[in-house]
């Protein structure tokens, strides 16, 4: 029954999107998949957020599962290609389902999987973001399987002798569901959507002050990598970028509400030209200063 299974698997592999997949080493021991710095669509069938995997010794932790169950099939079969190891556990960073639609998959071939509380009252959509967005034919097997262990505040797991800390956010940041996943051995954090580098971050489930006292909580951790959700950025200076984007929107619009600008006026005029050559900044700058305005109007 088992062998039947894997070849059916194996079968509708075959007719599903190629995602043209290349694991890219990060340290010693971990291999990430850098998704394009695009928004979802038909050609890159979602493949625009980072999947890692972390050799733990005689399994693999998956950090995000990524954004069909073909895209996290193939990803798990290039990596076996480096070490044919289990998955013990994949760990989702938060509800964004270009982050986690890939365990439909991972549960498959036994992996257990990890999220915040607020998965446990996220609703099931009729059809997803990323379904309505990307082809069928990406889309094929792929269900929402939402985490089974949730993390309150903090989880430390042993993994073939190696610490792991899952830490919840525990207040708005770039979603209400924000986690990381630390390693202090292999000194490397991976933090999803709290860091975005090569494109502009998007705050529309977001909190400024939040997400800033999430970034100055990872800058405190004793990090030689910070992988964030989107962008091949490693270094622990990674964070950079994003830390200055938000605390600038931030100032910058706080300012104007101060000097009684109306929000038309003020998405007009807060251009923050140093950020101009960022990917997706005429997409969503524009997008992030009003929605930061009534924001930061309403105390919301």
């Amino acid at each position: 029954m088992k062998s039947l299974l894997l070849s059916l698997l194996f079968v509708n592999s075959l007719l599903s999107f190629d995602y043209k997949l290349h694991p890219q080493k990060v340290g010693e021991y971990t291999h990430c998949f850098f998704g394009h710095s695009e928004v979802m669509d038909e050609h890159n069938n979602g493949n625009i957020s980072n999947s890692c995997f972390v050799n733990m010794g005689a399994s693999y932790l998956v950090i995000d599962s990524g954004s069909t169950f073909s895209y996290a099939s193939q990803a798990y079969e290039e990596i076996k290609k480096i070490k044919n190891l289990p998955i013990s556990y994949v760990a989702n960073t938060h509800v964004h389902d270009d982050h986690w639609l890939g365990n439909s998959y991972y549960v498959t071939v036994g992996a257990k999987i990890i999220g915040s509380l607020a998965f446990e009252e996220l609703a099931i959509e009729d059809i997803t973001r990323m379904q309505k967005r990307v082809t069928a034919e990406s889309y094929t097997q792929t269900k929402q399987i939402k985490p089974t262990i949730f993390v309150e505040n903090q989880i430390t797991l042993r993994i073939n002798k190696k610490e792991v800390k899952i830490k919840s956010v525990n207040q708005k940041a770039h979603t209400n569901s924000d986690l990381y996943v630390y390693i202090p051995q292999m000194k490397i954090v991976f933090v999803g959507d709290l860091v975005f580098n090569d494109r502009i971050p998007s705050i529309r489930d977001g909190e400024l002050n939040g997400w800033l006292d999430a970034l100055d909580e990872i800058k405190s951790l004793d990090t030689k990598y910070i992988i964030g959700g989107h962008g091949k950025m490693i270094r622990n200076d990674s964070i950079e970028m994003t830390y200055n984007y938000i605390k600038d929107l931030r100032d910058g619009v706080t300012q104007m509400l101060e000097d009684g600008e109306e929000i038309a006026d003020v998405v007009n005029a807060l251009e923050m030209k140093e950020y101009k050559n960022i990917n997706l900044y005429d997409s969503m700058h524009r997008n992030n200063v009003e929605t930061a305005y009534r924001m930061l109007e309403w105390g919301i």
